[in-house]
């Protein structure tokens, strides 16, 4: 049974996975080369696959269809919305999603983000590689309040790390949040509108989904502080970028962080990119030695307990 490993990272933290599932009797095809399969590479390596291990190429119904043989499709990561799960369940193709493995690392981007942010770092890092001293001023972190909306393994994370930042944190789930959960992590629990109108940060941990596609529009922003700082490394779409704009250059919000776009990457021209205010890393917000490395083993793990029972 033929393995396709799609992802660039499995060549160099993988090796370890790619040897344990081939002396299990799998083979196992993965991406060397550097750089991202095109669509038609991807098609040609995947029409005879029995398993797909899959980063952010797009697995829709057609690319599906072409793949007889497929029984397995593992997300390497935790979004799956380059999967068209409708079509997999239809013709029972299981789809495993690496939950936990790269939780830490977007956790510790966020506070990256944030202390980037707060301390002016970028700007006065280039100011100073330009022959420059101006010593901008920056804001403390301790006293103020976090929002984390979508309190999952990445939302606990950060909600430990923003406790020891001496922060207010403030979180917001779809599903029911135990009274257990609010106590371990000295959060509390409250509405969106809560968190709008009362943190300084507001950190999104939400999947792409119609109910969350542009959750964060003109209302929301106008309900937001004017020193707010909106931050997303959860997916490309969750924040109506138009609206965006208009809140970063009106002055409706402080600044934005986002290590996720609606296109990556962004037009050469994208409007965006040229505010001093918007800040935007080029999704590796889980790009970690430590996470690639255990998602390594977890992708692994899911493809070979469902095509061997191991």
């Amino acid at each position: 049974m033929k393995v396709l490993i799609t992802p660039r990272g499995f060549a160099k933290y993988g090796q370890k996975e790619i040897e344990r599932m081939r002396n299990a009797g799998l083979e196992v095809h993965y991406n060397d080369t550097g750089l991202a399969y095109t669509h038609e590479e991807f098609k040609k390596l995947g029409k005879d696959a029995d398993a797909i291990i899959v980063g952010v190429d797009c697995l829709d119904a057609k690319m599906m269809s072409d793949c007889p043989n497929l029984k397995v499709v593992c997300k390497f990561g935790v979004g799956t919305d380059n999967i068209d799960l409708d079509y997999a369940k239809a013709h029972n193709i299981y789809v495993g999603r690496c939950v936990g493995g790269n939780s830490r690392s977007v956790a510790e981007h966020v506070v990256a983000l944030m202390f980037a942010e707060a301390k002016n770092l970028y700007y006065a890092i280039n100011e100073v590689k330009d022959h420059k001293w101006t010593k901008p001023t920056g804001l403390e972190i301790y006293g103020k309040r976090l929002g984390i909306i979508g309190f999952g393994m990445i939302g606990k994370y950060l909600a430990d790390y923003a406790n020891g930042m001496g922060m207010d944190i403030y979180t917001y789930d779809a599903f029911p949040i135990s009274k257990e959960e609010a106590q371990k992590h000295h959060v509390k629990v409250a509405s969106l509108d809560e968190i709008y109108a009362e943190c300084d940060y507001i950190s999104l941990h939400v999947p792409l989904l119609d109910s969350t596609k542009n959750m964060i529009s003109t209302k929301e922003f106008k309900s937001m502080k004017n020193s707010a700082c909106i931050i997303n490394a959860a997916r490309g779409g969750v924040v109506d970028e138009e609206a965006l704009y208009e809140a970063l250059t009106t002055g409706e919000i402080r600044s934005a962080c986002f290590d996720v776009y609606s296109s990556e990457p962004p037009k050469e021209n994208d409007k965006l990119l040229a505010l001093e205010n918007f800040y935007l890393t080029p999704h590796t917000a889980a790009r970690t030695q430590e996470a690639e490395t255990r998602t390594c083993e977890i992708s692994a793990n899911i493809v070979m307990e469902q095509l061997l029972g191991k």
